[in-house]
């Protein structure tokens, strides 16, 4: 009985000192810079947030239109250039 409760009051402490590392560490962090960012952040109007969406889908469809550019450019202009990668090489392998 006395092992439980000495193993209890250790699995106890243990998660007491972790909880006050942790709210050290947050305590620490509300003076900083991310403070100050924290403090000045608000909820986007939904102006903003549509405004936002509409951003991120235009860098989303440039990046694919880029992405699909190279694409086109290995299979069909480039193919001579690339086609090392993709045939077979003549390895041999000694089976025991």
């Amino acid at each position: 009985m006395a092992d439980e409760m000495d193993s209890k009051g250790s699995v106890e402490q243990r998660a007491q000192a972790m909880q006050d590392d942790i709210e050290r560490w947050f305590r620490r962090r509300q003076r900083g810079d991310w403070a100050r960012i924290l403090r000045m952040a608000r909820k986007p109007s939904k102006a903003e947030f549509r405004q936002t969406i509409i951003v991120c889908g235009i860098g989303m469809f440039v990046l694919g239109a880029i992405g699909f550019g190279v694409l086109w450019l290995m299979d069909n202009l480039l193919p001579s250039f690339f086609s090392w990668l993709t045939t077979p090489t003549d390895v041999q392998f000694n089976n025991p």
